[in-house]
């Protein structure tokens, strides 16, 4: 019986790692664009992606202040402080543009993800 559950553990623990690690494998295997964030200044305002798959965006904060990637169209957010980055991982999307800024900088213009 204990040799039972503890068989079950394990391939349950095998099966939670494989999917793990095809998770990831996912995620870096998608189109890949980069944004960095200056104190409210977004590089590059206007990012082109294609239309109808999964893209990855890595933001990076180059400031000296803290930034907010946000998207309201595509539900996104991600806070970071100054010299961190992270991504974001967006659905598909359909053909069209879809704004996003920075929430902590609202003075400044925002950018745009055009889908092709």
């Amino acid at each position: 019986m204990i040799a039972r559950i503890v068989r079950l553990i394990c391939l349950s623990l095998a099966a939670m790692a494989m999917l793990g690690s095809a998770a990831q494998a996912s995620a870096s295997d998608l189109p890949t664009f980069k944004l960095e964030m200056q104190d409210g200044k977004l590089i590059p305002p206007r990012i082109e992606v294609p239309a109808g798959q999964r893209i990855k965006i890595e933001v990076h904060n180059i400031g000296k202040s803290a930034a907010e990637f946000e998207s309201v169209e595509l539900r996104k957010e991600k806070v970071l402080a100054p010299g961190a980055q992270s991504f974001v991982v967006i659905a598909p999307l359909r053909p069209g543009e879809y704004k996003f800024f920075d929430d902590f900088h609202l003075n400044m213009p925002p950018g745009v993800i055009v889908a092709k």
